[in-house]
């Protein structure tokens, strides 16, 4: 858990990456077109979740010389113009970020993991 470290009149004050990686996701999710912040598929087998264990996380914060680079996983609803919803999820990201720790954003990179193309998967029996 790194921490970011801000001094403040009478005492500091800490935030962890953790608690950006939220904020990103809960911006990220709000911006139309994003199904998911996610690792690929949303059904996995439990093989597939015990494999995931040693993987990254769907959002990962990297602090350098006081500054946030955001990369977040995202699975996209079919029928959505990419290039304008990456643009838009950097947006909002970087703004709910920067507004609600005073962290300077210096990048925030996608991955479209998956697309959401509306089907539900069968269930198993």
């Amino acid at each position: 858990m790194d921490l970011q470290n801000m001094d403040l009149m009478g005492g500091s004050l800490q935030i962890s990456t953790e608690v950006i990686a939220k904020i990103a996701r809960c911006a990220a999710l709000e911006v139309d077109g994003v199904a998911a912040v996610s690792h690929g598929r949303q059904s996995k087998t439990v093989k597939e979740l015990l494999e995931m264990a040693s993987i990254q996380p769907p959002v990962i914060v990297e602090m350098r010389d006081g500054t946030a680079e955001i990369t977040l996983e995202l699975i996209v609803r079919y029928g959505t113009r990419i290039p304008v919803m990456a643009e838009k999820v950097h947006q909002s990201v970087k703004a709910a970020v920067q507004n609600m720790t005073n962290v300077t954003v210096s990048r925030v990179n996608i991955v479209i993991a998956g697309l959401d193309n509306g089907e539900t998967e069968p269930s198993e029996p």
